[in-house]
């Protein structure tokens, strides 16, 4: 079974976004009491919560707080799931404790069923009805679940999560490899074995910086609590999710052209949270959504049965000379070019190291003859996870297609 999720804009009345406003602060409060229940639990038994024992406390909590039972039920019991499944993700290191949720910061709910699309309109189940929407993508397959969202900016979104029959196509290597070596100055260069595409970085966020520090002075300026200060963070709020929107949009629309233009997609596994470190460089790292690049390629390559390589992010690709392979011990971020002292070749560093990287996934490729990395595993390694394979990649005259083919 396959699952695609589809975010479309929602339009709700007043009487509708005061039903919404309810229902995210009654969820809002069972989180943060289903939370500290959980840590009280944990202290005084050593055990936690289940989901089943979470919900076993709704019945008496709704007596005790009538405005609780106006919430629709299965949105209470929505939270209960994903808290749950939040400690589930903590104890096998996916994900950090659980937090406190704050009114302030964005707002949802989820709706796990009996949610139906009416014409250009979302039919929710409870008091909510039906609500206006701007379906821009056909809903075709089966509404499995809906999560409502408020972000700061004052929009309301709904993220639909549809099924459909079948599976994903079965993952093929025989066709072009592109090496992909990520950056700053310049977003992505690419190597397909005969051409070097650079693709400069927009710089979203240093568009928009006067006009966001503008709008944050005269934030400054109200008085907390007051109206004009939350109609000022509103205004705030419109310049990032502008800039969200912006990025995003440059993001689809490059893993979108190579995804279509190449079979074999080779990139580094960036350690990201480790490079934000450095404070000269960490709004320039944020800004340009490496991760989310990332992300963007692995599910478009899954969806149309291509491959993704991760190499290992210890791999030598900018101190490599890709011509005869000697390595540099050294490379300081400053000099964006150098000579090989073995064969003189002059390297532009990003170029070098995208060759570097084509070369690294084929020697990956052929090494392990069936479609699985050279350490046994899967070709696309999950993230986080460093490939086996670190030697200098192997220069390979052959055209890509042929070489592929060998793969069978």
């Amino acid at each position: 079974m396959l699952r695609r999720a589809v975010k479309v804009r929602l339009y709700p009345t007043d009487e509708q976004k005061q039903i919404l406003a309810q229902h995210f602060g009654c969820a809002r409060w069972w989180w943060n009491y289903g939370l500290n229940k959980c840590i009280e639990t944990y202290k005084a038994t050593g055990k936690g919560l289940s989901q089943s024992g979470l919900n076993s406390l709704l019945p008496a909590l709704k007596k005790e707080f009538e405005w609780l039972g106006e919430c629709y039920s299965q949105v209470l019991q929505s939270v209960s799931l994903n808290l749950s499944r939040a400690y589930q993700n903590f104890f096998e290191g996916r994900a950090r404790y659980p937090q406190f949720k704050s009114k302030h910061h964005r707002q949802s709910i989820q709706y796990p069923q009996n949610v139906k699309q009416v014409n250009d309109s979302l039919k929710f189940p409870g008091k909510l009805g039906v609500v206006e929407a701007k379906v821009h993508r056909l809903l075709d397959g089966t509404i499995k679940t809906v999560t409502v969202s408020l972000c700061p900016s004052g929009k309301y979104y709904a993220s639909v999560l549809m099924e459909y029959e079948g599976d994903n196509p079965v993952p093929s290597t025989n066709g072009k490899v592109i090496g992909i070596d990520l950056g700053i100055k310049d977003f992505a260069i690419t190597h397909d074995g005969e051409k070097t595409s650079k693709y400069s970085n927009p710089k979203h966020l240093a568009k928009h910086e006067k006009n966001l520090a503008r709008k944050q002075r005269k934030l400054a300026r109200k008085q907390k609590g007051s109206n004009r200060r939350n109609k000022a963070s509103k205004l705030v709020a419109r310049v990032y999710e502008r800039v969200s929107n912006v990025r995003q949009d440059f993001l689809h629309k490059l893993s979108r052209k190579v995804v279509d233009d190449n079979q074999v997609l080779v990139l580094e596994n960036l350690n990201v949270k480790g490079m934000v470190r450095n404070h000269k460089l960490a709004k320039a790292i944020s800004d340009v959504g490496w991760g989310t690049f990332t992300n963007f390629l692995a599910y478009k390559v899954e969806k149309e049965g291509k491959v993704l390589i991760e190499i290992d992010r210890w791999f030598p690709s900018s101190k490599t000379c890709s011509e005869c392979h000697y390595q540099i011990a050294e490379l300081p971020l400053l000099f964006r070019a150098w000579t090989c002292p073995s064969c003189h070749t002059h390297h532009d560093r990003d170029e070098n190291a995208a060759k570097n990287i084509r070369a690294e996934g084929i020697r990956m490729l052929i090494s392990s003859g069936t479609g699985e990395s050279a350490s046994g595993g899967d070709v696309r390694p999950n993230r986080g996870r460093k490939s086996k394979t670190r030697q200098s990649p192997v220069n390979l005259e052959a055209p890509t297609s042929a070489v592929l083919g060998k793969l069978g």
